[in-house]
């Protein structure tokens, strides 16, 4: 970064008369810029990729990326510029090589009539130096769609979140033709806000897609036994958004041969649990023939607890499984413990429940059920 310090130098006496407080915490930087000496200008012309190596930060591969959306600079003069005004309002080296390869026209925009305005419209929004360093500077209209936004997300980690997965889409989206009405229709659909926060956080494409492919995705979910206004519909919503219904129709047919459910209990089992749509072939059938085959659960058992086919096979349901049968085999099970109890409390409850009042008894239990959790099986769990 020293050719970065040195040739903002110039920039940072210029702007710092024009550019009001934003550019003034730039003045920490003259010292270290001085000491750094003059850099000499390079006769060969403007070599925009090692510009954004050497001085921006970029990698290699980014930098060769970023560089054709560059080729029509022929002078660092405006990148320094911007360069100066970035670390003047805070951003790090780290932050500004983000920017950067993220958006490399950034470059190319004016600090007086784009940035320093969409700079002084997010921090009034609230926004830290931080959650800046993940926004579209060069986008002039971001300013008023965050307006909108922000309130509807509930906060600006909800924001930056959307933001990162689908910035571009959002920022260039129409709000009053496309992203409004969409709101509106989920609000019918018996979502408040904070659902549609949670949904569109992970599908931002809902709030900018056409009005009725979202109509088309409601019916879907729908059509897997979800009504509008259940306490599940936001995760039938996600879990049928943007598959076609031949896929989904797929992933049905996989379900019930995989856990041997009839028609009507895969309706029951996608009402209470709509995700088992977006888990992969290889995890059901791994989680199916442990149930199945192993503890010997029924199909309707299962499809009444669904959740059970959500909780981690590895982590949660196989050691807890282990655990709770080598209790019963000792003797330490003074009640009867059904399998979804044992898998459904939390891991609180369950060391409270079911290690430590056997810590005499049975001195190694923790530690066996730790090993078990990171996918082994200890002697005293095995039981052949």
């Amino acid at each position: 970064m020293l050719r970065l310090r040195g040739r903002i130098v110039a920039h940072l006496l210029s702007f710092s008369s024009t550019s009001g407080p934003a550019i003034s915490p730039l003045h920490r930087l003259l010292s270290a810029s001085a000491a750094a000496g003059p850099i000499s200008p390079n006769p060969s012309g403007f070599a925009v990729e090692e510009y954004l190596v050497d001085t921006c930060g970029l990698t290699r591969p980014q930098a060769l990326k970023a560089s054709t959306k560059l080729s029509h600079l022929k002078s660092p003069a405006n990148p320094d510029a911007v360069l100066a005004f970035l670390f003047g309002v805070g951003l790090s080296g780290a932050d500004v090589a983000a920017v950067v390869a993220k958006d490399p026209q950034l470059l190319c925009a004016k600090v007086d009539k784009t940035l320093a305005p969409v700079v002084d419209g997010l921090t009034g929004l609230g926004l830290s130096r931080s959650d800046i360093a993940h926004a579209y500077f060069r986008c002039r209209s971001i300013v008023p769609k965050l307006h909108y936004y922000l309130p509807l997300l509930g906060s600006s980690h909800n924001l930056l979140r959307l933001l990162k997965r689908g910035g571009s889409h959002l920022l260039s989206s129409d709000l009053d033709k496309v992203v409004k009405p969409n709101v509106a229709f989920l609000r019918e659909c018996g979502l408040g806000d904070c659902d549609i926060a949670k949904l569109c956080i992970h599908r931002p494409r809902m709030l900018t897609t056409n009005l009725e492919r979202v109509r088309a995705m409601v019916t879907c979910a729908q059509g897997i036994g979800v009504p509008r206004g259940s306490g599940m519909f936001r995760q039938a919503l996600h879990a049928v958004a943007f598959q076609s219904e031949e896929k989904i129709a797929a992933k049905v047919d996989y379900l019930k041969n995989t856990f041997r459910w009839s028609a009507a209990e895969v309706v029951i089992a996608l009402s209470k649990a709509p995700m088992l749509l977006r888990m992969s072939k290889d995890m059901l059938q791994r989680k199916s023939e442990f149930l199945l085959s192993e503890v010997g659960l029924e199909p309707m058992y299962i499809a009444h607890r669904p959740i059970i086919i959500c909780l981690s096979l590895e982590g949660r349901v196989r050691p807890r499984y282990y655990l709770v049968k080598f209790l019963k085999k000792n003797g330490l099970l003074d009640r009867d413990l059904s399998f979804y109890t044992a898998v459904k409390i939390t891991d609180k409850v369950f060391v409270e429940k079911l290690i430590s009042p056997h810590k005499e008894a049975a001195p190694h239990l923790a530690e066996d059920y730790a090993i078990a959790c990171k996918g082994e099986v200890p002697t005293n769990f095995r039981f052949t």
